[in-house]
């Protein structure tokens, strides 16, 4: 573990997240939507995201066919989720490369692209929106924080965000687990963004998010666990029946504590503080 003194030698310029690693510019994935892909969605990881998503939000979000912005939607699952249930989805995603591949999916589906990181959305796609999705973005990015009041500027009144982000706590679990002991003492957690590792920049912790959403007048209004199990299991290429036992045993304990806690990925529903909507119930 470094010292302070070693800390405070790093350059004043370099950001730093979480533990010791500077970060200084945000991932984009050029040249990497392959093994994205193949890692994330072509394996159950992926199923079980999409599965537990699909009810977590056909619960939460406006069923009004209302205009949507995908915030660094890579290779458009969600776009076409909310397309197939009537959104007016735009979808803005920085990689050239996962947005042809994602256009390439999107079939007889009216949903329109734009080639642009978050930080350029209020100049670009300024809304404001009654529903954004920003999910797996933060993670990827240099300077995370500032992204949450770039979404909050995109957000119509009465309109929801739905958010979600990598977990640094789940990350910290999955290293003990694995057996990477002093890793995990150390907190050395986040990856550096470097060569083809899928390790993310900026894993973040459910009280940076409540930190920052009441920093910025943000209200949450729900949040669950993605793929709470699953990515401790021993067999990890489970048959189609454990699968399916996985999957509904992840969307019984999404929104349970402390299960979800350990959650992968955590997922929230947000709105603005002076919107009407139930309260944080967590």
């Amino acid at each position: 573990m470094r010292s302070s003194d070693d800390a405070s030698a790093l350059p004043a310029a370099s950001p730093r997240h979480g533990n010791d690693i500077p970060v200084g510019q945000d991932r984009i994935f050029d040249g990497l939507a392959d093994k994205f892909a193949n890692s994330l969605y072509a394996t159950a990881r992926g199923q079980i995201r999409l599965a537990v998503l699909d009810q977590v939000l056909s619960q939460s979000l406006p069923q009004d066919g209302a205009a949507a912005l995908d915030v660094g939607g890579g290779l458009g699952q969600m776009s076409m989720w909310l397309a197939e249930r009537g959104h007016d989805v735009t979808l803005a995603e920085p990689s050239a490369e996962m947005l042809a591949r994602a256009r390439a999916e999107f079939g007889e589906l009216p949903i329109r692209t734009l080639q642009a990181p978050i930080q350029a959305l209020p100049e670009l796609a300024p809304g404001p929106w009654p529903l954004v999705v920003c999910h797996a973005v933060l993670e990827w990015l240099a300077q995370p924080r500032q992204a949450v009041a770039t979404l909050k500027s995109l957000l119509a009144p009465g309109g929801r965000l739905s958010l979600m982000v990598f977990n640094r706590d789940a990350l910290r679990f999955s290293n003990v687990v694995k057996g990477n002991l002093d890793k995990a003492l150390e907190d050395r957690l986040s990856g550096t963004g470097q060569r083809q590792r899928l390790t993310p920049i900026s894993p973040l912790t459910h009280a940076d998010i409540e930190r920052w959403c009441r920093e910025e007048g943000l209200v949450i209004e729900s949040v669950a666990g993605i793929r709470i199990f699953h990515d401790y299991l021993r067999e990890r290429a489970p048959s189609d029946a454990q699968l399916a036992t996985i999957i509904e045993l992840e969307k019984r304990y999404c929104q349970t504590d402390p299960h979800w806690r350990l959650g992968r990925y955590l997922h929230y529903i947000i709105r603005h503080a002076d919107s009407a909507g139930p309260e944080e119930t967590f």
